[in-house]
C-alpha cells in the first residue's frame, strides 16, 4: 500500500502537470489545487460512505468497493496512454546529484587557477534556472572530471536551493498530524450532541476535509474573477500565508483546550463544534501551503527532476508526522523533570495540552520566520 500510494503521489501531479502548457502558471496553478481537491475528495468519501459500509456491512465489502473503484480509476487512466505527453527518460536525478557531490568532494582542493583553466561549456538544455549558478560555487569544482557535465551541476544546485524552503514547511504537518489525534480524544470527552442526534467521533475528520474543499473552491473563484490569466499569489507567497495561518490554528486549539478544560473542571462539558475553529484555520492553512509547494516545487525543478522535486511536497508531509511524535516525547521528557507530563495519562483533563498547542504555536511562529529569510534569499 504504501510502496503504491508513494509511486502514484510522487509521479502523478507532475505527469499532469506536464499536459499543460508550463508558461502558462494560472493552468498550472489550477491544475494543482484541482489535484488537492481530488485528494480532499476521495479522503471524505473514505470518511463517510466507506466508514458507514465497514460498520454496516463489514470490511470485506469495503475491501471489494476498493478494488472496484481502484480498478475502475486504473482503467481511465489507460485510456489516455495515446493522448498524453511522455517525457523520455533520462537516468535516475540522484544519481547525477551522488555524482556531482562525490566529484566536488574529491576535487575540493583544486585552486581558482586551476578552475579557470578548465574548460567549461555553460549549457541549460533541460531548463534549469539559471538564478541558481551563482549559488553552491563550490559545486563547479565537480566540472574536473570529464563525467560530470555543466547540466549536472545546475541540476544540483537547483535540487539544492529548493530544500530550505522544503524543510521549512516540516512543521506546519508536524500540526497536521497533533491535530488529527489529539482533536479525536478531545472530542472523546465534549458534548457532541446536535439535538437528538450524538456526532460520533470518528467523523470529526470530515470536518476539515469539507474546510479543504470549500477553501480550495473559493481560491480557484476568486483567482478566476480576479485575476484572470494570472496567479492571485506566488507560490512562495501562498506557503508564507499558509505558515502564518498554521500558527494561528495552534494558537485557537491551545484557546479552546483552555477553555474545554476549563470547563470540565467545573463539572460541564464544551461542545466539540468549538473545535471547528482550529478545523477552520488549519484547512484554509493546508490549502495554501499544499497547494503552494506543488506548485513551487514544479515550476522551479528542472525538467528532468520535476517528479522527484514534487515529491518533496509529501515528504514534508511523511516527515512531519514522524518528528510530530517526537515532539510529544521530548515534550513529555522535559515538563516531567520540571514536575509532570503535559500529556501523560489517558485523561485529557489531567494534562496540559493547551501548553503544548501554546509550544507549537510558538515553534510555528519561528519556522514562518525561518522560511521568511529563506524565502528571500532564494
Amino acid at each position: 500500500m504504501a510502496a503504491g500510494v508513494g509511486g502514484v503521489k510522487a509521479s502523478l501531479p507532475a505527469h499532469g502537470a506536464d499536459q499543460l502548457d508550463r508558461s502558462d502558471q494560472r493552468a498550472v496553478s489550477a491544475f494543482f489545487n484541482w489535484f488537492f481537491f481530488a485528494l480532499c475528495l476521495g479522503g471524505l468519501g473514505a470518511a463517510t460512505g466507506m466508514v458507514w459500509v465497514q460498520e454496516n456491512k463489514g470490511w470485506d465489502w469495503s475491501f471489494n468497493i476498493s478494488i472496484i473503484i481502484l480498478t475502475l480509476a486504473l482503467c481511465i487512466f489507460t485510456f489516455g496512454f495515446p493522448f498524453y505527453r511522455y517525457r523520455k527518460p533520462s537516468g535516475s536525478p540522484l544519481s547525477r546529484i551522488f555524482k556531482v557531490l562525490i566529484s566536488a568532494a574529491r576535487n575540493w582542493k583544486v585552486s581558482a587557477t586551476e578552475m579557470m583553466n578548465e574548460d567549461v561549456e555553460e549549457i541549460n538544455p533541460q531548463g534549469v534556472d539559471g538564478r541558481s549558478s551563482n549559488k553552491f560555487r563550490f559545486l563547479n569544482k565537480a566540472l574536473i572530471d570529464d563525467n560530470v557535465t555543466a547540466a549536472n551541476v545546475k541540476e544540483t544546485k537547483t535540487f539544492l536551493g529548493l530544500l530550505p524552503i522544503f524543510a521549512s514547511t516540516i512543521m506546519m504537518n508536524c500540526c497536521l498530524a497533533q491535530l488529527q489525534t489529539f482533536t479525536v480524544q478531545q472530542g472523546h470527552i465534549m458534548n457532541k450532541g446536535i439535538g437528538n442526534f450524538t456526532l460520533p467521533t470518528q467523523s470529526l475528520t470530515v470536518f476539515p476535509l469539507i474546510i479543504m474543499l470549500a477553501s480550495i473552491s473559493l481560491y480557484e473563484i476568486f483567482s478566476t474573477k480576479v485575476s484572470g490569466k494570472t496567479s492571485p499569489f506566488p507560490p512562495l507567497w501562498r506557503i508564507g500565508m499558509g505558515l502564518s495561518i498554521a500558527s494561528g490554528s495552534m494558537a485557537a486549539a491551545a484557546v479552546i483546550e483552555a477553555r474545554r478544560r476549563s470547563e470540565a473542571q467545573n463539572g460541564t462539558q464544551l461542545s466539540v463544534f468549538w473545535l471547528g475553529w482550529q478545523y477552520l484555520f488549519l484547512g484554509v492553512s493546508d490549502m495554501f501551503v499544499l497547494g503552494g509547494m506543488l506548485e513551487f516545487f514544479y515550476s522551479e525543478a528542472p525538467s528532468s527532476m520535476r517528479s522527484m522535486c514534487t515529491a518533496l511536497s509529501w515528504c514534508s508531509t511523511s516527515m512531519g508526522y514522524f518528528i510530530s511524535s517526537i515532539l510529544v516525547t521530548m515534550a513529555n521528557m522535559v515538563t516531567q523533570r520540571l514536575g509532570g507530563k503535559w500529556l501523560g495519562g489517558k485523561d485529557l483533563n489531567h494534562t496540559r495540552l493547551d501548553l503544548f498547542y501554546a509550544l507549537l504555536c510558538v515553534l510555528n511562529f519561528l519556522n514562518l520566520l525561518n522560511f521568511i529569510y529563506w524565502a528571500k534569499r532564494y
